[in-house]
């Protein structure tokens, strides 16, 4: 069988009752279940992680093979799922061969006699390659945001079906997996007149602020077949943004809102990074540290940055002071981001951010600056680690090197050159939005002039209404492919029902021959 027949037999099983798991034969012999799962993710060249929860104290089992029929099975003993992580549990993929495609199968065993007390639940991964290989990936960000959570009669999360659809090598979740301070009642009312009917469960019907509240947002977008299926079958990385805590939360920033009990913005963001590493395929280093450098071959380069963590307060522009020092980044990450990118090997080198660098993105409450951009002008406030990252890239002529975010719920391409800039010290790059995944849909924002970004593409139109639900159609992802031969760059964007909006064929700066990565290593 292949890939793609693999993919639509797992699609045509997905709406099963027990979410990502088949009704048991024999419920005497099998009294497990896995209810959340199983999703695969933190992808390398060698290794990988499958993620499920289960509901009850039992150990994780994964059989992988290089065929679907699963001859010559590897099985894998990973950790036991116990109450005090609510029966989550992972199994790290280790020995693996580099660029190729691997199907899986999970179940549960029993803690002490190690028989076997469930289904197998079925699914399928790539590593990176380590050869000059033709790839593709997806990023966008945002789901189950403003409310809108699954309603089957109008799609579900539809554009995940659309994006397994397109058989990306994995995707890049640029934040906001959860909106944890969005409640998500029995229905809302769409713009053209229909009902939003969610599915409906009391645990995600209020703001989050126990490390249970956000656990159980995390499997409510399970229930989503869509949803579901792209995970089994799709390797995913993951960035967090501002949603899976809190709208615009910031290190010890105080909540106002009078919805949380919780006032220590820094308390609710520690309950849900153990939510988010528990309920991802996530190693456990993601605890402390979530910004990472992965290696996907000769072609291409990935860095996923944390711009949450270890931000300053947000400010209005008339509250920034040039003898106090604010970051985005923090001095850690940024001199680990300069580092990763002086040894990056590959051709391409992408970085994914959770916010966009030219956009205003203001908090519509106080007026204060959300993300990086500190309106027009010379560099100031965040501006300044950009700025920082910006010119050490030109410094070093470090080659080919874009940006790929979310956050603003439409999606864009934005042309950087310093021809139009204030501030002038860095070579032309790229900075490609996309999102809402599956959530409410806003108006554009407008870019400042610092780094003197220009609008090639946006996927809406000047007077879109805000918060349009799914049912608009303006829901987005991002589509990256590398070409072998001619290292070629496409970028492409697409809306919910598989329309390619806006694509771009990028040129490598300089074409480096595969024999060349090979010695580097």
């Amino acid at each position: 069988m292949i890939r793609r027949d693999f993919i639509k037999l797992s699609l045509a099983t997905a709406g099963l009752p027990v979410v990502g798991c088949a009704q048991t034969s024999n419920p005497f012999v099998y009294r497990c279940a896995i209810t959340s799962g199983p999703a695969v993710g933190s992808a390398t060249q060698y290794s990988a992680i499958i993620w499920c929860r289960a509901n009850r104290n039992s150990v994780l089992a994964v059989e992988i093979s290089e065929t679907e029929s699963f001859n010559n099975i590897v099985t894998v003993i990973g950790s036991e799922a116990q109450a005090d992580r609510d029966f989550n549990c992972k199994a790290t993929l280790t020995s693996l061969k580099p660029g190729t495609e691997y199907y899986y199968r999970c179940h549960m065993r029993d803690t002490e006699t190690g028989v076997r007390i469930s289904d197998d639940v079925s699914g399928r991964f790539c590593t990176a390659h380590a050869t000059a290989a033709a790839l593709s990936f997806c990023w966008s960000g945002d789901t189950a945001g403003q409310g809108y959570g699954i309603d089957p009669t109008h799609g579900g999360m539809k554009t995940y079906q659309v994006m397994l659809q397109h058989q990306p090598d994995f995707l890049v979740h640029c934040g906001d997996q959860i909106y944890a301070d969005n409640p998500i009642l029995p229905e809302l009312k769409a713009e053209d007149g229909s009902v939003w009917q969610n599915r409906h469960a009391d645990y995600v019907d209020h703001v989050a602020q126990t490390t249970q509240d956000f656990r159980d947002r995390f499997y409510y977008n399970y229930f989503d077949p869509h949803f579901a299926a792209f995970h089994r079958h799709v390797a995913t990385y993951y960035l967090w943004d501002d949603h899976e805590v809190r709208n615009n939360w910031y290190p010890n920033q105080i909540v106002e809102d009078q919805r949380y009990e919780t006032k220590q913005a820094s308390t609710l963001a520690q309950r849900a990074r153990t939510a988010m590493v528990e309920c991802n395929p996530l190693p456990d280093t993601a605890r402390q540290q979530l910004y990472q450098h992965v290696s996907r071959g000769p072609l291409l380069d990935l860095f996923l940055v944390d711009m949450r963590s270890y931000r300053t307060a947000n400010r209005t522009p008339s509250q920034t002071r040039e003898d106090v020092k604010e970051h985005i980044f923090g001095a850690q990450q940024l001199a680990w981001l300069k580092a990763s990118l002086l040894d990056a090997k590959g051709v391409w080198k992408i970085i994914a951010l959770d916010m966009p660098i030219g956009l205003v993105v203001e908090d519509y409450h106080d007026g204060t600056i959300e993300a990086v951009a500190n309106r027009d002008g010379p560099v100031t406030g965040r501006e300044v680690d950009v700025a920082e990252l910006l010119s050490f890239i030109k410094l070093h002529d470090i080659e080919n090197v874009h940006f790929i975010t979310a956050d603003v719920h439409y999606c864009a391409s934005h042309y950087y050159s310093p021809t139009n800039a204030q501030f002038k010290q860095f070579k032309p790059f790229w900075e490609f939005v996309s999102g809402p995944l599956h959530a409410g849909t806003f108006g554009s924002n407008r870019l400042d002039n610092t780094f003197g970004p220009e609008l090639v593409f946006k996927g809406i139109p000047d007077d879109l209404p805000p918060n349009l639900s799914p049912v608009s159609g303006y829901q987005f992802f991002g589509v990256m492919s590398i070409d072998a031969q001619s290292q070629k760059l496409t970028v492409s964007h697409i809306n919910r029902e598989g329309d390619v909006l806006w694509s771009k064929v990028l040129k490598p700066e300089k074409q480096r021959a595969a024999q060349q990565y090979q010695q580097s290593l």
